[in-house]
């Protein structure tokens, strides 16, 4: 009998492919905008708090305290109770968080809603890549969540747009506001709800066969509306059944892999969170009024579109080892040519491109990370690699709200070059090509997976 695996790797591209990355991607665009969204509203709660430099940094920071625990446990309730179940419920988690954010009356009741809508929006964005691979074919697969992750542009352009044309509407009133449009996707969950499948790969690997051939079979019949009868699948024997852990990532197989990939989330999360959470702020504190800050903002954030789906359409093409290396590599000689900007027009354009390529190595870093494990723990890999990740990310507000005041622009961007080119060199050195090989060809033998060490 053909297994999942066989099924998915013969349905060509589609429109409910198509559909698939569009529905999940309202996912990344959310998270996104929540997230985003502090960066807008920091500089009207630093007035409004007289907060110092340290406590707005610690603010910046907060999302990413929740995203670490939110990825690391979605990652595991992943491969635990399945996929969609935790889309679902980290969704309605980080919008009610939000929500309440909104009427927050003092920074530290600000500082915990912030955690823990990020353990909803750190849960979402951990589980919806592996998920995603999970339902598309190996030769798709680098441009589907390659495109997944540009999704993620879509919600900083949303937040720049709504902190440019809503914030400023109100001293008291207008960064609540922002916070209360961010919390209204909560809605989306009904949609989910009735269109979105349970992973099959995710089923067949948890012994749930008969939960398996059913969505299995729901997804051919959807396809065939599109492009009728698929061919029939080539014959795989049904691999054996294996159980994996956190410790599963650290035996012998996994190992280098797994060093490689949380160096890597490591570098590009503390040097994305760092750049675009006090990019607004910076701004303003390099003598540019908060309005033409928001707009300089808005202008940083659109080259993420071009970053993230010119990276996904390379996906495919030339490989997700070279994406990330390209990407990042170019995106540390934008941030030294931005740490060395000193007027409008300069710091616009280096901006754009330090925002471009390092969006696009995560591009590839999405997509790279779950091929790197089998299903029974590809999801508690992804999670883990994201949390790490979120580590450096909430470092980097705090710790250039530290550096900014004695080393100035300069240095902070000077960092940036650093950490980016750390994240090169760990694929680099230590990364394999995964370009167009089946997932089932990422299983271990049962003596393999279950053996830490």
């Amino acid at each position: 009998m053909a297994n999942i695996g066989a099924r998915i790797e013969r349905i060509p591209d589609n429109k409910y492919n198509r559909k698939m990355l569009i529905r999940t991607g309202f996912g990344n665009t959310f998270d996104s905008m929540d997230i985003a969204m502090v960066a807008f509203v920091l500089p009207s709660l630093i007035g409004l708090w007289s907060l110092t430099s340290e406590q707005a940094g610690i603010l910046g920071s907060s999302v990413l305290i929740g995203y670490f625990f939110g990825a690391f446990f979605s990652g595991w309730l992943g491969d635990k109770i399945g996929r969609k179940k935790v889309i679902m419920y980290t969704l309605v988690i980080y919008c009610l968080a939000t929500l309440a954010s909104a009427f927050a009356a003092e920074w530290e009741h600000f500082f915990w809603m912030r955690v823990i809508a990020g353990i909803g929006t750190g849960g979402e964005s951990a589980i919806l890549a592996p998920y995603l691979s999970e339902l598309i074919a190996s030769r798709y697969r680098g441009k589907y969540i390659g495109a997944l992750t540009g999704f993620h542009s879509f919600g900083y352009v949303a937040a720049a747009v709504i902190g440019y044309f809503v914030i400023p509407m109100s001293e008291d009133w207008g960064w609540r506001i922002a916070l209360i449009i961010t919390a209204l996707p909560i809605f989306l969950v009904l949609y989910w709800r009735r269109t979105l499948p349970e992973s099959p790969r995710w089923l067949e690997s948890s012994g749930r066969l008969e939960e398996a051939e059913k969505e299995m079979s729901r997804m051919e019949a959807n396809v065939e509306k599109y492009i009728g009868k698929l061919p029939e699948p080539t014959e795989f024997v049904q691999p054996p059944k294996a159980k994996g852990s956190f410790f599963t990532l650290w035996n012998k197989k996994f190992v280098k892999r797994t060093v490689m990939v949380w160096i890597l989330w490591f570098s590009v999360i503390f040097s994305y969170y760092g750049f675009f959470t006090w990019l607004p702020t910076l701004l303003y504190n390099e003598g540019f009024e908060i309005s033409k800050s928001f707009m300089f903002s808005i202008l940083i954030y659109l080259a993420q579109i071009p970053g993230y789906f010119s990276a996904a359409f390379l996906n495919d093409k030339i490989g997700r080892k070279k994406v990330i290396c390209a990407y990042l590599g170019l995106g540390a000689v934008s941030a030294l040519f931005l740490s060395q900007a000193d007027t409008s027009t300069t710091i616009i354009i280096a901006g754009f491109f330090t925002s471009l390529f390092m969006v696009g190595g995560m591009a590839g870093m999405y997509t790279y990370t779950p091929e790197q494990y089998p299903t029974i723990i590809r999801s508690t890999g992804t999670g883990s690699a994201s949390a790490f990740g979120r580590i450096g990310g909430l470092l980097a507000p705090i710790y250039i709200g530290f550096m900014y005041p004695i080393y100035g622009f300069i240095g902070v961007f000077l960092m940036t070059t650093g950490v980016l080119l750390v994240g090169m060199l760990s694929t680099l050195i230590l990364g394999e090509e995964t370009n167009s090989k089946p997932l089932d060809d990422l299983t271990a033998d049962d003596d393999d997976i279950n053996k830490v060490g």
